[in-house]
């Protein structure tokens, strides 16, 4: 069977024992503990939790994977991998041990037709009802039930409480005697290389409490997971998961692209098969939405990335190559996982992208690295790991990888160290002692007051004085102070969320100061930066808060249209795009996003054309407050990294837009007035951004634009319809007139040097002459007419720009056996500080300092005189 009908029949297997087939879910969890889904129960952890009621009491999946914790072993040995497949069947407090055991040997011994005499198993050693299954109901011989410690056969809880229960596993006899004991019998308990697990079930049954006791649950469950590589590798009869069909086409690319066969030398192997598991992974993590940078998911794709890129380089790579091997998986796995074919050119250009940025770093990191390896003898110190990744950007996982490969160990800590002492350097010492001064007052208040935002629903509030605070707590200020406020409520907007503050005023009797910041020291308290330009504030004052009404308009209405640049972007480049960072300011907006490529004019005309078709709709803007788990199944976007709390604020316009935000926005799209891009351009590697303006501020760009035109017109004597045809006109009469001067300048040059004398050294004629911005091809064209139709003759030419210095050197035949151009412009090259070479007729030389022609000519002269 090969590993399409492995999966296929697994599912279809199960389907018949009444489960509920689904797809495969994203590589993204919707679990904030965890990067990735490592297991086939993750998508299901709710349900075995017992926070969600299942709408399926039986569920059979393929599930997507991917692991890194062992990410050093993948490709040295048969069967560690980053992506992979687990065939799992699942039991939501329906059936139990007895039916998932019966069904799991059924599988393996009636659909794979796998040979019982080869399969063993392992139960948890106090776990007799399910040895008893498999003695008296399978019917497994005594001698092949291995009870087994809690280490190898008991799974959970996750943390310290949950959910947890007894393991039963089914190995496979590979028949590799080497690490068998001698004198006993060999099981898979006393050997990990001859007994392979290719199944293993979770019974669910009980729950650990905070002082290790276990209570039976009242709903037991079945979680069962089975590695799709490791049971095609024993399907298929083949010793490693790498010589599968899964891989064996990918692998058959890399052959043709390398230039290298398969079982040549292990070095090669392991490489090939690094690229391979790689590629897989790669693939579908960009498939999935996640794009290469320095942070959480992004990190681990460009770990995994480099890795192979480096694999890569070991077997002779100098260009990407990666791209084309993602391209074989997609070839390979597309049909099954749908979602890469979709996105096959975004795979391709992300990958490719980042191989090319890697490339220029790679090489000349390698190069410094061997040196390193050179000088090492049993460790990497921290300071060359450093010096490698300051200098070059090189990564430390990679010099990880080199440095096990040669037997050496790693100063890691001695790195950190470093680093931390070069964060150290950025930071301000006296900013930071009085950050956590403020942190302790703050701290302080919080414990005994609220402090409420009500910002959302007014703009002015009577509210009280509950801090002043200078470089510490004050009870009163005077005009011309600045000083931090802390009020029981306030409508000021604090900064957050990529918006800008509020500003506006604060009034009491007899006094009033301007708000010029608001901000968040700690949660729970809103602090406010004022000046005070009347009177005297005092602790406990009564005070008026005005906010700016017409900032707080336009930075509304560039949150709210930041939010449909979002959708939109989403719409038209596609699920991949992800918030990577926002500035909402009065204005203007500024939004950063993942993509791998620059916008086309096309693109960014269409993205403006849907922003705008939403604005002119004036469809209402709806802000509901809910619970965070229902907002997201909804289908809010949550930004990944933010903290959000049980209820949560959702922003949305029907059926465009709909985002978790706690800023402040229109009432209505129409409110917006008009939506303009100035620019798009990049940020980072992946991450591009797009800068525009909204309301008046759209208006006054747009005017702005219409004003330079005009000029533009009035300067050239037209209508700004005609501009374009009028520049046009204007740069090629330009380039007319340029390229007549340029033949009245050669023109005028050649009469000159023609004119120009040789001067007679013993019986050769030497003539030398200096021009100032001449550029090399006409002077090339000048030493042809000066040397034409000479004997005996040599020409020097030197031309002057910018700062450098052009020679080139003619020497007549018939005396290039006594003097060569090459001989003359190497004294040139030598005195100019630069380099040159050339033939014995002609050749050329070029420096950095003018002031040395002189001497150059001299003991050109010389050498002329001393050789002919």
């Amino acid at each position: 069977m090969n590993s399409d009908e492995i999966r296929s029949s697994f599912l279809s297997f199960f389907e018949t024992k009444g489960h509920k087939v689904l797809p495969s879910a994203s590589l993204i969890p919707d679990d904030p503990q965890l990067l990735f889904t490592v297991a086939g129960m993750v998508p299901f952890k709710p349900i075995f939790w017992g926070k969600v009621e299942p709408i399926y009491r039986r569920i059979a999946t393929c599930q997507k994977c991917l692991r890194t914790n062992d990410i050093e072993n993948v490709g040295r040995t048969p069967r560690h991998h980053t992506f992979f497949e687990m065939l799992g069947n699942f039991s939501f407090g329906d059936y139990f041990k007895k039916e998932a055991i019966l069904w799991a040997w059924e599988y393996v011994t009636q659909v794979l037709k796998l040979e019982e005499e080869k399969l063993w198993v392992t139960v948890y050693k106090d776990d007799d009802e399910a040895y008893g299954i498999w003695r008296d109901l399978v019917g497994v011989p005594e001698k092949k039930i291995i009870r087994m410690g809690k280490d190898t056969n008991f799974w959970g809880p996750a943390g310290p409480t949950g959910p947890c229960g007894p393991c039963s596993e089914i190995h496979y006899d590979l028949g590799i005697v080497e690490d068998c004991p001698e004198g006993v019998e060999c099981t898979p308990a006393n050997s990990d290389k001859r007994f392979l697990e290719i199944w293993n079930l979770v019974f669910t049954e009980f729950y650990q409490d905070e002082k290790g006791q276990l209570h039976p649950l009242p709903r037991k469950n079945i979680d069962t997971g089975a590695g799709l590589e490791r049971i095609a590798a024993v399907v298929q009869g083949v010793s490693s998961n790498f010589e599968t069909d899964l891989f064996k086409p990918i692998i058959r690319r890399e052959e043709e692209l390398f230039g290298v066969k398969y079982g040549e030398s292990e070095e090669k192997n392991v490489s090939l098969r690094v690229i391979a598991d790689h590629a897989r992974a790669v693939t579908f993590l960009i498939a999935d939405g996640v794009f290469p940078s320095n942070e959480e998911r992004g990190y681990v794709l460009r770990r995994i990335l480099r890795r192979a890129v480096r694999h890569g380089v070991l077997l002779g790579a100098s260009k990407p190559f990666l791209y084309e091997i993602c391209d074989m998986v997609i070839e390979r796995m597309g049909k099954v996982y749908p979602e890469i074919e979709k996105k096959r050119n975004l795979i391709r250009d992300v990958t490719r992208a980042e191989e090319e940025r890697f490339f220029k770093t790679i090489l000349q990191g390698l190069e410094m690295l061997n040196e390193i390896l050179e000088q090492s003898k049993e460790i990497i110190d921290g300071e060359s790991l450093f010096r490698l990744y300051d200098t070059y950007g090189f990564p430390p996982d990679i010099v990880v990888d080199v440095a096990k490969e040669r037997g050496l160990k790693v100063d890691l800590e001695g790195f950190e160290r470093l680093m931390e002492q070069q964060r150290e350097r950025s930071r301000i010492s006296r900013s930071d002692v009085e950050y956590a001064r403020a942190v302790r007052d703050y701290e302080e208040l919080a414990k005994t007051q609220k402090i409420s935002f009500v910002g959302y629903e007014t703009l002015t509030h009577e509210s009280t004085v509950l801090m002043l605070r200078k470089d510490t707590s004050v009870d009163s200020v005077s005009a011309g102070e600045k000083v931090e406020v802390v009020v029981k409520e306030t409508p000021f907007y604090a900064e957050r969320g990529g918006q800008v503050s509020d500003v506006g005023w604060m009034k009491w009797e007899d006094g009033e100061a301007f708000v010029e910041y608001v901000f968040i020291p700690i949660e729970g308290v809103i602090t406010h930066i004022v000046r005070v330009e009347k009177g005297t504030l005092k602790l406990g004052q009564n005070v008026r808060l005005i906010v700016d009404e017409e900032r707080r308009k336009s930075t509304a209405r560039n949150h709210t249209a930041t939010h449909l640049l979002h959708a939109a972007l989403k719409r038209l480049l596609g699920d991949h795009v992800r918030q990577f960072g926002s500035l909402v300011a009065p204005e203007r907006l500024r939004f950063d996003f993942t993509h791998y490529e620059a916008l086309s004019k096309d693109q960014l005309m269409k993205i403006e054309d849907l922003v705008n078709q939403v604005i002119f709709e004036a469809l209402p803007v709806i802000v509901e407050e809910k619970s965070y788990k229902e907002a997201v199944e909804e289908g809010a976007i949550a930004l990944f990294g933010e903290k959000y709390g049980n209820v949560v604020r959702v922003v949305k316009v029907p059926n465009f837009s709909e985002e978790l935000c706690g800023g402040t926005h229109v009432s209505n799209t129409g409110n917006i007035g008009l939506f303009k891009i100035i620019f798009e351009t990049a940020v980072s590697s992946g991450v591009r951004r797009i800068e525009a303006v909204t309301g008046f501020n759209a208006l006054k760009y747009v005017r702005k634009i219409e004003s330079t035109l005009q000029t533009a017109a009035e300067l050239l004597g037209s209508s700004t319809d005609e501009i374009a045809d009028r520049v046009k006109n204007l740069i090629e009469r330009n380039q007319q007139l340029e390229k007549e001067i340029e033949q009245l300048k050669m023109k005028t040059l050649t009469m000159y040097i023609k004119q120009l004398p040789f001067e007679r050294l013993g019986n050769v004629n030497f003539k030398m002459l200096k021009l100032e911005n001449v550029d090399s091809s006409t002077l090339r064209n000048l030493s042809d007419v000066a040397i034409a139709g000479q004997e005996r003759s040599i020409v020097a030419l030197f031309a002057v720009q910018e700062e450098k210095v052009n020679l080139i050197v003619r020497v007549t035949k018939d005396i290039t056996d006594k003097i060569t151009a090459n001989e003359l412009a190497r004294i040139g090259a030598n005195l100019l500080g630069g380099g040159g070479g050339g033939r014995s007729d002609f050749a050329q030389a070029g420096g950095k300092d003018p002031k040395k022609i002189d001497e150059v000519v001299s003991q050109m002269k010389q050498l002329i005189m001393q050789k002919i």
